[in-house]
């Protein structure tokens, strides 16, 4: 068998609590990866049973992750092929993490079953995934993670390929899910990926072969201790040697598992015709001819004896009586039968499919009376939301439908706006948030209500800086600049708020061009026995600190303590995120008594570039087009021009920082 892991098996008793998801029940844990956790959970409105992927927070950890991540699902939600897993909705869970749900697909998974004497089975289950493939690439999406577990089985044992969630559309480059990491299998990853190249349909293609390997041999082709080494085996290493009784398979692995992309099979077309063409030599000794079709289980049950007559009947029944005749034309006993069509009728494939019994008019009624005493989202089980949401999945077309939807669109934008002019921003963007997600789930995205809902909070965010700003009161300012990614402000304007931010000075007065309101910057960047001692006091754990996406990078990650060349301990810190050195900065004030904190654009300008043996970039406090990013400026050693924007979070091994000393 390729893989020992049960789907279903239970979780253990220690485990964390099951994610609050609004409309549905989740019960338990089946699957967790580093990436995110699926979950069998009953969708309430159709009282059916789905799986539940809901992604790890560390996985998406800014809100630009997690929307770039649900725009992928978007795009992947639109592949229609009877073996691609369907994604029935995307949302967020009450505490924000994306989530989407798929069939519940209970059968298991490729690495549940054993091919290693059943090579018509084999090529059989291997069809149907080149032709998933096939479709996916020649829409621009490629997979990325295809392996024996993200191959499941439906009620008729048909094989669908799942898990496009960490997918890539051409143009992207090579980061999706969590911008800067390389994703996917070690086990099963094409060269091209591990090194974090940008990587096309081939890499999938490649993958396919390692899977028809493992089915075939009962073991992978490269086998080491650790993702690493296996990383660097696919990367590096020959491709082995089949056994003996597999050898006519090895000039299409030979292509197959090519180190280069270019010298692989080209098209999942190809692949597939080529693997048609592959058939036993005719001078395979006849017993071992035979008893290649014999499965396993049946020596095992059946015994020694049962297996060996069986072996002999298949010989005398399927000896070639002309050169020309192929061993395989005629199976000798039931294998893994080509997957059928898609039936006429299935009741997953829409999730528009009638509710039995359900009342529209009673749900819009409720959500109507919901709607007037103000339970919008809460309590759970007696909301508006969720009676919309009972209305439009019994009758979607339904104008009464229709009018409540933007009934409680409306209701949502006035709740919205107040909050935001009372400064309860935590519940304007939780609210904002539920909004979003109520007009993903009705499809109502682009409908003038939601477009009303989403320009009415923009216009109470640009409201609350141009107040602040007049008033000359920085910290509410800058408290909008901060809800401008939370609230789809354009970029523009989050520029233009940040730039206009230098001019506000902290006692409310405007600075001047000669004096901007602040001390004196350091004469020097921050050093690494500087930054040591404060690691060490606050036992703060090091940034992630890559320059591109690279599994090999992640697996063997820098940091300020090693970013990749040597360092004295009186050399500039690099490798230290923005929220490292502001958090030196509040380190540094607590020991001194003096207030510390990042320059901004003006004042580095006036303190000139920054130089030395390994010129480095510097860090700013103004924000990038979102306060997820910040800017940098000066060349460094990598990049040369003016300030740009990075993201805050991480390190980078050519940025370094300096403080102002406040007055």
């Amino acid at each position: 068998m390729l893989r020992r892991v049960s789907q279903d098996a239970p979780p253990p008793d220690d485990i964390t609590p099951l994610p609050q998801v609004d409309g549905y029940r989740l019960l338990r844990e089946v699957g967790h990866g580093g990436m995110s956790t699926v979950y069998l959970a009953r969708q309430l409105a159709l009282d059916r049973e789905v799986a539940l992927k809901v992604m790890a927070r560390n996985t998406l950890a800014d809100e630009v992750s997690r929307r770039r991540f649900e725009n992928e699902v978007r795009t992947i939600a639109r592949l229609e092929h009877p073996h691609i897993v369907r994604i029935h909705e995307l949302g967020r869970t009450r505490d924000g993490l994306p989530y989407y749900s798929m069939p519940h697909l209970s059968r298991g998974h490729l690495g549940g079953r054993d091919f290693t004497c059943d090579e018509p089975g084999a090529i059989a289950m291997a069809q149907p995934l080149l032709a998933a493939l096939e479709y996916a690439h020649s829409r621009g999406v490629v997979h990325r993670d295809v392996k024996p577990e993200n191959v499941l089985f439906d009620d008729a044992g048909r094989p669908l390929l799942a898990d496009f969630g960490i997918a890539l559309r051409r143009g992207f480059g090579p980061r999706v899910t969590a911008a800067g990491l390389a994703v996917g299998s070690t086990a099963y990853m094409a060269p091209e990926q591990a090194r974090g190249e940008d990587v096309d349909g081939r890499a999938d293609l490649y993958s396919v072969g390692v899977v028809l390997w493992e089915m075939l041999a009962g073991r992978l082709p490269y086998e080491a201790k650790d993702a690493l080494s296996m990383a660097l085996m696919h990367a590096q290493d020959p491709i082995p040697r089949l056994p003996r009784r597999l050898r006519h398979w090895q000039r299409f692995m030979n292509r197959a598992l090519s180190k280069a992309a270019d010298q692989r099979f080209q098209t999942a077309a190809e692949m597939r015709d080529a693997m048609r063409a592959v058939h036993p030599p005719r001078w395979l000794p006849a017993w071992e001819r035979a008893t290649a079709l014999l499965d396993r289980r049946a020596l095992r049950i059946g015994g020694i004896a049962i297996a060996a007559l069986a072996a002999i009947g298949l010989v005398m029944a399927f000896w070639p009586s002309t050169p020309d005749e192929g061993f395989f034309r005629a199976p000798g006993r039931a294998t893994v039968a080509a997957p059928a069509a898609r039936p006429a009728h299935d009741p997953t494939e829409s999730m528009l499919a009638p509710v039995p019994g359900a009342d529209v008019e009673s749900a819009v009624q409720n959500a109507r009376n919901q709607i007037a005493r103000q339970a919008l989202t809460a309590p759970e089980g007696d909301n508006a939301m969720a009676s919309v949401l009972a209305a439009w999945h019994a009758a979607p077309a339904d104008p009464r439908v229709q009018a409540i939807i933007d009934d409680l669109a409306g209701a949502m934008q006035v709740r919205i706006v107040a909050n935001l002019r009372d400064a309860n921003d935590k519940a304007a963007k939780q609210l904002y948030e539920r909004a979003l997600l109520f007009a993903q789930q009705t499809g109502q995205t682009a409908g003038p209500a939601h477009a009303a809902l989403r320009n009415a909070a923009a216009t109470a965010v640009r409201s609350r800086f141009d107040t602040a700003a007049k008033q000359g009161n920085r910290k509410r300012a800058e408290q909008s600049i901060a809800l401008a990614r939370d609230f789809d402000i354009p970029p523009a304007d989050v520029a233009r708020w940040s730039r206009q931010l230098v001019s506000i000075a902290k006692n409310g007065a405007a600075a001047t061009a000669d004096d901007p309101g602040r001390g004196a910057l350091s004469p020097r960047p921050v050093s690494r026995a500087e930054f040591e001692r404060f690691a060490e006091a606050t036992n703060r754990p090091a940034s992630l600190c890559r320059e591109r996406a690279s599994l090999l990078r992640v697996l063997a990650p820098r940091s300020w303590k090693n970013p990749g060349f040597a360092q004295s301990t009186g050399d500039p810190v690099v490798c230290v995120s923005l929220q490292d050195a502001e958090a030196y900065a509040h380190w540094l004030q607590s020991r001194t008594g003096q207030r510390y904190r990042l320059p901004t654009a003006h004042e580095s300008d006036r303190a000139g570039a920054n130089t030395g043996p390994r010129p480095l970039a510097l860090w700013l406090r103004d924000c990038g087009a979102t306060c997820t990013q910040r800017l940098v400026t000066g060349t460094s050693w990598r990049v040369r021009g003016g300030p740009r924007p990075l993201q805050a979070n991480r390190g980078y091994d050519d940025v370094g920082f300096r403080l102002v000393r406040e007055r």
